[in-house]
């Protein structure tokens, strides 16, 4: 399949692109090298080939996830810039 400095035109048009007509040409040479690929990848026999849902058989593997306790509750409160006995003080959210 072969296209034209035309279609390349249209396109741009389409996607909002400007080209000059070397970049132009660029385009034309890859799109018809993309095209031809394409049309390569049709010559093959798909006919008893299953969709791929993923590339591998391979699975993630994945820790427990369990909840912890990792700083005390006292700790928190010592980093904290401002709390109040047992609370973090913040500043007023809603009126």
């Amino acid at each position: 399949m072969e296209t034209n400095i035309q279609t390349i035109r249209n396109l741009a048009h389409l996607a909002r692109l400007e080209f000059n007509e070397t970049q132009e040409q660029e385009m034309l040479t890859d799109l018809n090298k993309i095209l031809n690929w394409v049309d390569k990848l049709r010559e093959l026999d798909t006919e008893n080939v299953e969709p791929l849902i993923h590339m591998s058989e391979e699975v993630n593997v994945m820790r427990e996830d369990v909840a912890q306790n990792t700083v005390t509750h006292e700790e928190a409160l010592r980093n904290a810039p401002k709390k109040d006995s047992d609370y973090f003080r913040v500043p007023k959210v809603l009126e």
